[in-house]
């Protein structure tokens, strides 16, 4: 899955570059899609603008990371939200480390744009996939292994006061 998701991603960039004149703007979906190539050096909304070395270094640890982590899998919802993580990472970092104006400095090519949101590609969406994948498991108490965290009985000094104890008496620790 992170191998099709990847492959979208770099063959829509290319396609964007191929076919779209920066500034342009073509309508997808009336209003409320629109095509227009933007060479983003920074990451999220623009930020980080000049540090594109930078934020390479960071992505391939996270790479690297995501890899690491992925040898634990044992959930299916785990391995596709770690699938889509690894195709996000790998295709801005692609762009960051093969693009113009050159490796560790290239612009990550952004061509979607919605109604007051930032242009944004199919890598972006991933990281986004990838990102509500996690914390539904987490929610969940899935763990990337598969097992399920439960909780855990609570220490005897943990009762409330009025819980009754073992022996029968009051857990306030007041005799009657």
């Amino acid at each position: 899955m992170a191998a099709a998701a990847y492959a979208v991603d770099q063959g829509t960039k290319n396609w964007a570059v191929h076919s779209l004149q920066s500034g342009d703007q073509v309508p997808l979906i009336g209003n409320v899609l629109t095509l227009t190539l933007v060479r983003n050096p920074g990451a999220a909304f623009s930020t980080a603008t000049g540090a594109t070395p930078v934020l390479s270094v960071i992505a391939i640890l996270a790479l690297a990371t995501v890899l690491y982590f992925s040898r634990r899998l044992g959930s299916p919802l785990w391995a596709m939200g770690l699938g889509f993580l690894l195709a996000g990472i790998a295709g801005n970092l692609t762009d960051r480390l093969f693009r113009a104006p050159g490796p560790f400095q290239g612009h990550v090519i952004d061509f979607l744009m919605l109604p007051h949101w930032p242009v944004f590609n199919v890598a972006d969406i991933c990281i986004n996939i990838a990102a509500g994948v996690i914390i539904l498991q987490a929610f969940r108490g899935v763990s990337i292994d598969g097992g399920r965290h439960t909780p855990e009985e609570p220490a005897p000094d943990e009762l409330a006061a009025d819980e009754p104890l073992a022996d029968g008496s009051g857990g306030s620790g007041a005799s009657s």
